[in-house]
């Protein structure tokens, strides 16, 4: 059991180690010589350590921000938080989660294999959060012991072949043919900006091409333009906290240094992030290769939303800023509705809505970067919010998820389960079986559904 616990908790919840074994596995099946598995195996883990390093540089900037924000503008409610919610379910549910963790990836691997979805997902931390959300719907619906374990794998692994496949054409129009998947929870949001984005502007007027005069050609400079972006928000925020608040909150620092260092901080978060993202896109599709030659034919990578952010820089921004306007639009009308209010969360409102920015720019440029991460900011403001109830059953009352396929799948299978009880979550399980059995008996373009590359070469 310990070794179980070690492999489920200590290596699969860890993408950098994921993502370099699968590395190791590839490039040993490509029968590379040794300095080019060893080069090939570090250098992904190294990129995925500092694209973490990078996002927990951002997220301990954004933190206080969120505060600052609350103190100044007087707003209560629930901050939906992945993380959190995770820590107390673990004292519930933790081996439910674990086991679910380990049996989810080896029903992916088997899917990738016998089935046209062949995407890998490779993002561990989520895996992880999706675990933990059905081992908390399930047990609610009357699974328990091994048949809840099974049962949630199985989900689990279906969707993170699934939700890959489903948005891999707008992945495509992102990547311009980059054979990698998106393997992130918030991907229906993505999708959905992207889809957005065609109804509203065109792809040729890119956020990339936004012309700037030669007098602020220091614009152009990614981690310029973040570090000046974010210095508006912070001074905004601390002035509206006062000065009594941030310098406590600092720990004896002035308010408006403060603000300045800490924008100035989350901008080399942003590009830490960047080079991690070089590096891990540099060694891990060539290795992937191996993969999808020797062992499982035609797989997909599928990566972190942060690994997308160096197609579009400027659409990051952009998207985080509209999708965190629709964070406050969508609190402004819980409000009005009665309901709970639910806190733009600055750390999903941040990665979740730069990636719907960079989705809605492939598709309608600098109007569906906007539109479209405005929505994303809409769907992740009231989906937490429905979600609410289903999690309260168990507990969880004061906290949920913050990603849009957190929502959506934990609405569907909870209210499948309080409807039905466990033949409601048969049923959502038997939906996602023929959704990967039906493409099998179907022409496609591809033999990887929905990754048609060559359209983009």
């Amino acid at each position: 059991m310990n070794i179980l616990k070690i492999i489920s908790q200590d290596i699969l919840t860890q993408p950098s180690l994921l993502i370099g074994l699968i590395s190791l596995i590839g490039l040993l099946a490509l029968k590379k010589p040794f300095n080019k598995v060893m080069t090939g195996t570090l250098k992904p883990i190294l990129g995925f350590l500092m694209l973490g390093a990078g996002a927990d540089f951002i997220v301990s900037n954004l933190n206080p921000l969120g505060q600052m924000i609350e103190h100044g503008f007087n707003i209560t409610g629930v901050i939906p938080n992945n993380e959190a919610i995770v820590a107390i379910a673990q004292d519930v549910l933790g081996k439910e989660t674990m086991l679910i963790l380990l049996f989810g990836l080896l029903f992916n691997l088997v899917i990738a294999r016998f089935t046209k979805f062949k995407y890998i997902f490779l993002t561990g931390h989520h895996s992880f959060f999706m675990a933990c959300l059905l081992s908390a719907v399930l047990s609610t619906g009357g699974l328990s012991g091994a048949l809840l374990v099974l049962v949630g794998g199985f989900m689990l692994g279906a969707w993170s072949a699934i939700s890959p496949a489903i948005g891999q054409n707008f992945t495509l129009q992102v990547t311009e043919g980059d054979n990698i998947a998106m393997g992130h929870f918030g991907s229906l949001g993505y999708y959905i900006s992207a889809w957005v984005g065609k109804f509203v502007g065109k792809p040729e007027d890119s956020t990339e091409d936004i012309e700037i005069p030669e007098k602020y050609g220091f614009l152009r400079d990614t981690t310029i333009s973040t570090a000046i972006t974010m210095m508006v928000f912070y001074l905004i925020a601390a002035i509206a906290a006062g000065s009594d608040f941030v310098v406590e909150l600092s720990g004896g620092t002035n308010f408006i240094v403060f603000a300045i260092m800490s924008a100035l901080k989350f901008a080399v978060g942003v590009t830490i992030v960047y080079n991690g993202v070089r590096m891990i896109l540099g060694e891990l599709i060539p290795a992937f290769e191996g993969i999808s030659r020797k062992l499982i034919p035609n797989a997909v990578p599928a990566v972190d939303c942060a690994v997308f952010f160096t197609y579009a820089p400027t659409a990051v921004i952009i998207g985080f800023i509209s999708s965190f306007i629709g964070g406050i639009v969508g609190m402004l009308i819980l409000g009005f509705a009665g309901g709970v209010l639910i806190i733009p969360g600055l750390v999903p409102h941040f990665f979740c809505g730069a990636t719907a920015g960079i989705y809605g720019n492939a598709t309608g440029g600098k109007k569906g970067a906007v539109v479209g991460s405005f929505v994303n900011g809409l769907g992740i403001t009231f989906l937490p919010a429905l979600l609410l109830p289903v999690l309260g059953q168990l507990g969880f009352q004061n906290t949920t998820f913050g990603d849009f396929d957190f929502g959506v799948i934990g609405i569907v299978v909870g209210k499948a389960a309080d409807l039905l009880g466990s033949t409601g979550i048969y049923i959502i399980a038997g939906l996602f079986l023929l959704a990967l059995i039906i493409p099998s008996f179907m022409k496609t373009k591809s033999p990887t559904l929905n990754n048609d590359v060559e359209a983009y070469e």
